[in-house]
């Protein structure tokens, strides 16, 4: 069983499932053609960023944070079956509460 760490500022998310209905009550199928959502929940957390001094930049979130990426940054990739993205600190666009 293969765990993920990422690298550097690189972060690890599930892509969270929005509901499944419409504002009229209608129930989608799976099937249905909609967006990803731009949202999921944080599973691993890269050590930071290296910065000229050699120190690593803090990351400002953690493991379990729920946020918002932008729509077109993560690289998707499948791992045990599973499927994750991975983007970097900088692509999130916020934590949600």
């Amino acid at each position: 069983m293969a765990k993920i760490k990422p690298l550097s500022d690189r972060v690890v998310l599930k892509q969270v499932s929005l509901e499944e209905k419409t504002k009229s009550g209608i129930i989608l199928p799976e099937t249905a053609e909609k967006e990803k959502p731009e949202q999921g929940e944080v599973i691993a957390v890269g050590p930071g960023r290296l910065l000229k001094d050699g120190a690593r930049a803090k990351m400002e979130i953690k493991k379990g944070d729920k946020v918002l990426f932008s729509r077109y940054s993560p690289t998707e990739v499948k791992i045990n079956g599973k499927e994750y993205l991975v983007v970097k600190e900088e692509d999130i666009l916020a934590i949600l509460e």
